[in-house]
């Protein structure tokens, strides 16, 4: 067959994308499992940090969350655990960010007056500016933060006091975003947790 021919062109294109597509498939087929199991531990992981558990392992989240109850509470999954005698309480919350979808897990007290904690799972908000929702000082003004309305809100250029949290500079929509996004989580925990118990 000619080299420089069409039909050659075709035919040794199709011969390589399907060599590519083969060894993907069974790339993907044999490390599916183990992506599973990432997963798995990812979520894990960010559920123990909101609930201000400490650990050195993938190991050691795996025994700690065995002391994590899950409580399913119309169709919302709820995690409760006891740290330093305090009951403290998860759920994974969702919501949308400015380019897309923010994954993350909100830990409130058993009164549903305190945030406990915040761990942000994925997203997709610009590097360097939504991004930093993901860094240590924003998500660590979520420890031990009391919430007196059941409502978060930003402030700039002064210190948060209750139920306030200090805004990104320059990501004034990430910001916005995760007041929505917080707030709805708090109101859901009031909701469905609280409104179970009450």
């Amino acid at each position: 067959m000619n080299k420089q021919s069409l039909a050659y062109t075709v035919i040794f294109t199709f011969i390589v994308c399907f060599v590519f597509v083969a060894i993907l498939s069974v790339a993907n087929q044999a490390t599916a499992e183990r992506v599973e199991q990432n997963q798995v531990v990812a979520q894990q992981r960010a559920i123990l940090t909101a609930m201000g558990i400490e650990f050195d392992s993938d190991e050691e989240i795996l025994g700690l969350y065995e002391e994590v109850e899950e409580i399913e509470v119309d169709d919302r999954i709820f995690y409760r655990t006891e740290r330093d005698g305090e009951v403290v309480l998860a759920t994974a919350f969702r919501g949308q960010g400015v380019w897309g979808t923010i994954i993350g897990v909100l830990a409130m007290d058993e009164s549903l007056e305190r945030t406990m904690g915040l761990e942000i799972i994925s997203h997709e908000e610009t590097p360097g500016l939504g991004g930093r929702i993901t860094e240590s000082w924003f998500k660590e003004q979520f420890r031990d933060r009391e919430v007196p309305e059941g409502r978060l809100t930003y402030v700039r250029d002064s210190s948060p006091g209750a139920g306030e949290f200090e805004a990104i500079t320059g990501a004034t929509g990430t910001t916005d975003n995760m007041e929505r996004i917080l707030t709805d989580a708090v109101q859901t925990f009031k909701e469905k947790w609280g409104g179970e118990r009450a």
